[in-house]
């Protein structure tokens, strides 16, 4: 006997796209690599990413089952024109500065300028000042960037890809954060079948769009380089 409508939607995974922003050399890469893979490369060893890239994490938060798809960006300038197209269908955004880098702090206001040009307010946003380990060199106090992120209506939380101190604290609150808006996520099941399809045909050829249930992209999100 097939399982009935409400069995499928309670086992299938709530799809989640998320975006890493931030200047170049924060440690967004190695955020995600650390989260994904527990992973962690030195600086030294670490290359900037080019354009955009991505990993495939499946986890459970708050009893749902969740599949990421985590777009980790080039903060170069000179890839902002490329990477602007993958806003599209985010649910949440993780900007990323680095506490002992005072300049990639005062950079958010133009980061946070560019989400209100290409997402919905409802997007989750969390703010993560990493390289905490870096305390001896620190530039950004931790009242200072929590009073911005509280002006700018986002999380907050600091952490280190080095020390994995705060880092599955940032991706679980997002998430966790994006479960409790259901028109982030819920409304696909309320369209007709036929818009469905519509849907499903028209992100196919969209920019940031990927099928996660395909051995590709989850192969593809494999490499994530470091920044």
């Amino acid at each position: 006997m097939p399982p009935t409508s409400k069995s499928t939607e309670k086992s299938s995974p709530v799809n989640v796209k998320l975006l890493l922003i931030g200047n170049s050399s924060v440690g967004k890469s190695s955020l995600l690599l650390r989260f994904s893979d527990e992973q962690w490369l030195p600086e030294d060893e670490a290359s900037a990413t080019i354009g955009v890239d991505f990993r495939v994490h499946k986890m459970e938060v708050n009893g749902k089952k969740v599949k990421l798809s985590i777009w980790d960006t080039a903060g170069q300038e000179r890839f902002r024109t490329i990477t602007s197209s993958y806003y599209r269908g985010a649910q949440g955004v993780i900007l990323v500065y680095d506490v002992a880098n005072r300049e990639t702090f005062d950079a958010l206001p133009r980061w946070y300028s560019e989400l209100e040009t290409y997402v919905s307010d409802s997007v989750v946003k969390i703010l993560v000042g990493n390289k905490v380990d870096k305390e001896f060199s620190r530039q950004v106090p931790t009242a200072e960037g929590l009073a911005f992120a509280e002006r700018m209506g986002s999380l907050f939380v600091e952490a280190s890809a080095k020390t994995a101190v705060g880092v599955r604290e940032a991706f679980t609150d997002v998430v966790a954060r994006i479960l409790e808006t259901p028109e982030l996520w819920a409304p696909v099941s309320n369209v007709t079948p036929d818009r469905h399809k519509v849907l499903k045909n028209q992100g196919q050829n969209m920019p940031g769009s990927i099928d996660l249930g395909s051995a590709s992209a989850s192969e593809g999100g494999a490499g994530g380089c470091a920044c």
